[in-house]
């Protein structure tokens, strides 16, 4: 008996030692494919922005179509999207380009540098739009002595319109600045609080719609030479015409822009990233946001100051578009 009973034992042992190497064999083997499976939270923006109504659309459009479920977050914006990535509170965020780099450069907003994120894709243009109800407010020079919302201070939307008014020998002294966000600039504007908001946001942004159905909304254009000497000194910006039927101006409006870029925790999976990257610009059509009509893969592609997520840059190779890889 005792001999039948060492002999179990051994098969036993044997047959457990089979099942462990077959489990290494399958974690092993290059056939088996990662499908990106995991639950990953997307940091946006306020709930009256482009950022959380076009995130929660490619969100829908992520879960619905991959192994990736992504759920799209309120936030306080680019800064707080790049602290909360940094922290590993969100794996996915909306973040201006400009406010991309003074991260990663750790310049202006971030006194140190913050290196944990990649890019995924660069997806529209976010317009700086410097918005009225008083249609004597004609250019930025005009704002001099008004009482003028510029952003929380500190944040992407304060930076631009630093470098805004300094495009026209203008400080934050020289204006009566108010810190507020887009919602409660449009409301203040409503109200007769202030003269001017800066907004920095995909045009048509809500807050600025919204204002525009019970009031007539002016945007101040920006002159060439102006917007030159912009540029010149701060290169990410590109020019921008916003046409006079977006919130029924009297005329179209010349002004700068920055890109809205998604980014990622560089832990987030190859296959994660690549999935979110895929389902979207595999099926621009089936996106149920208007700013569907300006994704461009080579405009996607067209980041060069921060490098790419791995699983973007895979599905780019694809593309026969070729990234800065991390």
């Amino acid at each position: 008996m005792k001999r039948f009973l060492a002999i179990l034992l051994a098969l036993a042992m044997v047959f457990a030692l089979c099942a462990c190497g077959n489990n290494n064999d399958d974690a092993k083997d290059p056939d088996v494919k990662d499908d990106g499976a995991a639950d990953l939270s997307f940091a946006t923006g306020g709930e009256q922005g482009t950022y959380y109504a076009f995130g929660t659309v490619l969100s829908q459009q992520v879960s619905e179509k991959t192994a990736t479920k992504v759920t799209a977050v309120t936030s306080n914006g680019s800064q707080a999207n790049v602290e909360d990535i940094d922290g590993n509170a969100v794996q996915l965020a909306f973040v201006q380009s400009d406010v991309m780099s003074y991260a990663y450069n750790g310049e202006k907003l971030f006194t140190d540098k913050v290196d944990s994120f990649s890019v995924v894709a660069a997806l529209y243009l976010e317009q700086v739009q410097i918005v009225t109800l008083n249609p004597d407010i004609k250019t930025v020079a005009d704002l001099k002595g008004k009482t003028v919302s510029i952003g929380a201070k500190g944040s992407g939307v304060y930076f631009n319109a630093l470098d805004i008014l300094g495009a026209y020998d203008l400080t934050e002294d020289d204006i009566k600045a108010e810190y507020l966000n887009f919602g409660d600039s449009t409301d203040s504007l409503k109200d007769g609080k202030i003269d001017a908001a800066f907004v920095v946001a995909g045009a048509p942004t809500p807050a600025v719609q919204d204002l525009s159905t019970g009031k007539q909304v002016y945007l101040v254009s920006l002159d060439a030479d102006h917007v030159a000497k912009l540029i010149e000194t701060s290169p990410y910006y590109k020019e921008y015409t916003i046409a006079k039927d977006v919130y029924n101006t009297p005329e179209d409006v010349t002004t700068v822009a920055v890109a809205a870029v998604v980014i990622a925790r560089d832990d987030v999976s190859e296959a994660a990233v690549y999935n979110f990257v895929s389902s979207i610009f595999e099926d621009i059509d089936s996106i149920g946001h208007a700013k569907k009509a300006e994704l461009d893969l080579d405009f996607a592609a067209s980041i060069t100051d921060v490098p790419y997520h791995p699983g973007a840059v895979k599905y780019f190779a694809e593309k026969d578009i070729t990234v800065a890889a991390k």
